[in-house]
């Protein structure tokens, strides 16, 4: 699909290209909700400064949907098939675009709150709500993805706190007869290598997601299918890319504080240990095909950071509010995707 054909078939149909434009909308709040974490330790110990990290974000997010996407597209394909919206193209189209009206709403109100909420699963929340009420059921959400999603929280937290504690305390140990100045150089440049890694692995698992639904609102216009092997193409990365980069520069201060600073108080060379420790479980579970939260990966890492030192290093205040958005998500925004689908189809139909 080259860019002139998608503009054509945009233009040609109005449902499409609010769908599109909607679903841009989700990723540009997800550059201010979500991208954020994957940079936010860096520019809290101020190895990097904001407008820089946010640079250097745009462009590995872009370079990590690029890679990954080659090596393997079946986090894109997994969102794409949790649920089905049924063969009237009209109707499903209508249904998929209050999905992605009730996701920019839920994060829009989330970032007024400075917390860093998924918008992953706000994703998959809005778009289970939506086929839920456009089949007036539970026939058109697919168990077997959607179980997915189930085994990816799971793993993200685990991983993410197990490996946090585990580096940060082999980093500890491998430098515990070195003086604390001669290593600031060190963990300054390792940090800065560390969040563009995160940046890398938020693009490889975001951009994939939110790439698969733009595809997934042509095909559906077209009442067709999505193919067994998607094929996303590189002008679509490169976009979905500059507006999530756009997303982060307009607002991503917030949540930087909020996972960077208020949670646990951080040293350079705990803020490379929590995003080594970050990335590598959001490698894996992208090996894998599992869609997880770059937020729950970062912030557990960090929690994992905040216990070697000691527990009481963890500020559980905010990690109170942080849980508590990630538990209200999937039924917050799965009533929101629900209502606004019923919303919509008086509305337009």
């Amino acid at each position: 699909m080259d860019i002139l054909t998608f503009w054509n078939q945009m233009t040609a149909n109005p449902l499409l290209f609010i769908a599109v434009v909607l679903t841009l909308g989700v990723i540009l709040v997800n550059g201010w909700t979500d991208a954020p974490n994957a940079i936010a330790t860096c520019v809290v110990t101020r190895c990097m400064p904001p407008r820089a990290a946010i640079l250097m974000a745009a462009v590995c997010n872009f370079l990590g949907v690029f890679v990954m996407t080659l090596l393997n597209a079946k986090v894109a394909e997994t969102i794409t098939k949790m649920v089905d919206f049924g063969d009237d193209p009209d109707k499903a189209i209508i249904a998929l675009s209050a999905a992605l009206f009730a996701i920019v709403l839920w994060a829009t109100l989330a970032w007024v709150f400075g917390i860093p909420t998924s918008e992953s699963h706000a994703l998959i929340a809005g778009l289970t709500g939506s086929a839920i009420a456009l089949n007036n059921g539970l026939a058109g959400v697919n168990g077997g993805e959607w179980v997915k999603v189930l085994y990816g929280i799971v793993v993200s937290v685990v991983l993410g706190f197990g490996l946090g504690w585990l580096v940060c305390k082999a980093v500890t140990k491998a430098f515990f007869h070195v003086e604390r100045r001669k290593t600031e150089p060190i963990f300054k440049y390792a940090q800065i290598g560390g969040a563009a890694y995160s940046a890398f692995m938020h693009g490889a698992q975001d951009g994939q997601k939110f790439m698969g639904i733009i595809y997934l609102c042509v095909f559906m216009s077209k009442g067709e299918s999505l193919p067994s092997n998607i094929q996303i193409p590189l002008w679509l990365m490169a976009v979905c890319s500059i507006v999530m980069g756009l997303g982060t520069a307009m607002g991503g201060k917030k949540i930087i504080k909020s996972v960077g600073m208020d949670m646990v108080k951080l040293e350079k060379y705990q803020g490379f240990s929590a995003d080594l420790a970050a990335s590598t479980s959001l490698l894996l579970c992208s090996v894998f095909s599992l869609p997880v939260s770059t937020t729950h990966a970062k912030t557990m890492s960090i929690m994992g950071v905040g216990a070697v030192k000691r527990i009481s290093a963890i500020n559980f205040g905010v990690v109170k509010e942080m849980v508590l958005t990630w538990v209200l998500t999937f039924p917050g925004c799965g009533l929101v995707g629900f209502l606004m689908t019923k919303l919509f189809m008086m509305l337009f139909t």
